[in-house]
């Protein structure tokens, strides 16, 4: 239950309030000491740090201006956005408005212009956690290094993201010494998807009577599949035993993996025919599709994607994978070895730290068939299943204000030690949110309405876009600033070890 202390929120019961501090750093930084208030360390901590795009997905930080420096362990980032095809165009995208409120950035949103990704964080602020290892704290860093070992992004989707999956940690490693070009680090990627606008995607396999209605319905479908093993398929799809089982994994993977050996002639000769009978059944499209997706529904996919990629295998590889859609506050996490792929809407992604992607479909980028085919785990459930759904978030205090206009915190915690996401949705003025600290580091954006962010005695404003790095065993108190039927909401990603909510919970 929400703990309520009255009309202001109480102090928190501290955390790792006798930690060692830190040793300043060789270049004459400060030396870290413990903040009496927080438990939290002080010394070397810019106000406002910059991150500036150096490839697609690391950023570059730097310090503001000599003595701008605050001593609480709270700093303002500033974020660039990557203007990929795929992306939402003009305001329309929630990624170009985030960044758009870096003031000395001055991004002027052009109309027709994609904009699609705000990295809120990648391999960044490297120099300032180098010289400040109390910023993670001692166990994130003495596990992960001198660096988050998350990346946190917002993404705006207008256009179909690939048809991918991302490695294990082994497999990765292996891909890596392999083809380090495509593959370019030894890291796996689990990774969770959180809606702040209505979004479509595609995710793992649907259970295996869907599969076998479209191969029934579908004709294109089935010769591409091969009679062969649609009719292996359908007879362990009719197969009574009970859940997943091994000998069906392996017919799904072969007419999985049937479909995707067909060659792009035999592929670009389907297609026609395919598109032709989604646009001339309309509703009735697969005999009027299953019950998780309708037959308009997979029509208007097919017809949609087709206009976005043409004689794509991926508009085939639709009527395998389950068709999910996500109203804000509502997530999907991603394990290693899940087929996947992002079809629109905005979104909150957080993953672990890695660029790795093995594609397959609706991409014109490099392509790895048979590594997707072979590394795919091959489980099939309902959509349902594959939802991540939050619970309370137990380690906040909200004050009388927050407490009686039913704000919340919320926490999305996937089964992996990188990183879990806390929403906290403050409702009307002056409702506050108070966070015990945390043994790592965060990082926060807002996504709606405006408020406050302390530390200590430390403030900031804060509003849609905003992003903040909050140290180890920083205190956090979120305070909204908005109408009383407005919100102000924010998502908070963390990495936390030893003696962490994640283990409590």
């Amino acid at each position: 239950m929400w703990r309520w202390s009255g009309e202001e929120a109480g102090p928190s019961r501290r955390r790792n309030a006798n930690s060692s501090p830190a040793a300043g750093s060789s270049s004459g930084a400060a030396a870290l000491q413990t903040h009496p208030w927080t438990g939290g360390v002080r010394g070397f901590e810019p106000a406002a740090a910059k991150l500036r795009p150096a490839t697609p997905h690391q950023l570059e930080w730097s310090l503001p201006p000599a003595g701008s420096y605050d001593s609480v362990p709270l700093i303002r980032l500033s974020c660039g956005v990557n203007s990929y095809e795929w992306g939402k165009k003009g305001s329309d995208s929630a990624a170009a408005r985030f960044a758009a409120a870096t003031p000395s950035d001055s991004l002027s949103i052009q109309a027709d212009k994609p904009y699609a990704e705000d990295l809120v964080t990648g391999r960044t602020l490297l120099d300032l956690f180098s010289e400040n290892k109390a910023l993670l704290s001692q166990s994130v860093s003495a596990k992960y290094g001198d660096k988050l070992p998350f990346l946190f992004k917002v993404l705006s989707i207008n256009k179909a993201l690939s048809i991918q999956a991302h490695p294990n940690k082994k497999l990765a490693e292996q891909l890596h010494a392999r083809d380090a070009k495509n593959y370019p680090d030894d890291n796996h990627k689990p990774e969770m998807a959180i809606a702040i606008t209505p979004f479509e995607g595609l995710c793992g396999f649907r259970p295996l009577s869907e599969i076998a209605h479209f191969l029934a319905t579908v004709p294109s479908l089935r010769r591409l599949v091969g009679e062969d093993n649609a009719k292996a398929f359908e007879a362990a799809a009719k197969d009574g035993t009970e859940g997943v089982t091994d000998d069906k994994k392996k017919a799904l993977q072969n007419a999985f993996g049937g479909l995707m050996s067909s060659s792009s002639e035999d592929v670009a000769a389907e297609i026609p025919k395919l598109v032709q009978q989604a646009r001339s059944e309309g509703g009735d499209f697969a005999s009027g599709g299953v019950p998780s997706t309708r037959g308009e529904v997979m029509a208007e996919l097919v017809t949609r994607l087709h206009g976005q990629f043409g004689d794509d295998i991926g508009l085939f590889v639709l009527f395998f994978l389950n068709f999910v859609t996500l109203q804000p506050g509502e997530a999907l996490f991603l394990v290693a070895d899940d087929i996947h792929a992002y079809v629109s809407g905005d979104i909150i992604e957080c993953m672990a730290a890695s660029d790795n992607v093995v594609r397959a479909g609706l991409t014109p980028k490099f392509k790895d068939v048979s590594t997707l085919v072979d590394m795919l785990t091959y489980n099939y459930a309902p959509i349902d299943e594959q939802k991540m759904a939050p619970t309370e978030y137990p380690y906040a205090t909200l004050n009388r204000t927050a407490y009686s206009s039913g704000s919340a915190v919320a926490l999305y915690d996937p089964p992996i030690q990188e990183f879990a996401v806390v929403r906290t949705l403050l409702r009307g003025d002056g409702a506050k949110a108070t966070f015990e600290p945390l043994d790592g580091p965060s990082i926060i954006i807002c996504t709606g309405g405006k408020g406050k962010i302390s530390v200590g005695p430390t403030s900031h404003e804060m509003k849609e876009g905003y992003v903040f790095f909050v140290g180890s065993t920083a205190e956090l108190v979120l305070e909204s600033q908005v109408g009383q039927d407005e919100e102000f909401t924010t998502f908070k990603a963390f990495c936390e070890i030893e003696g962490s909510e994640k283990q409590r919970l």
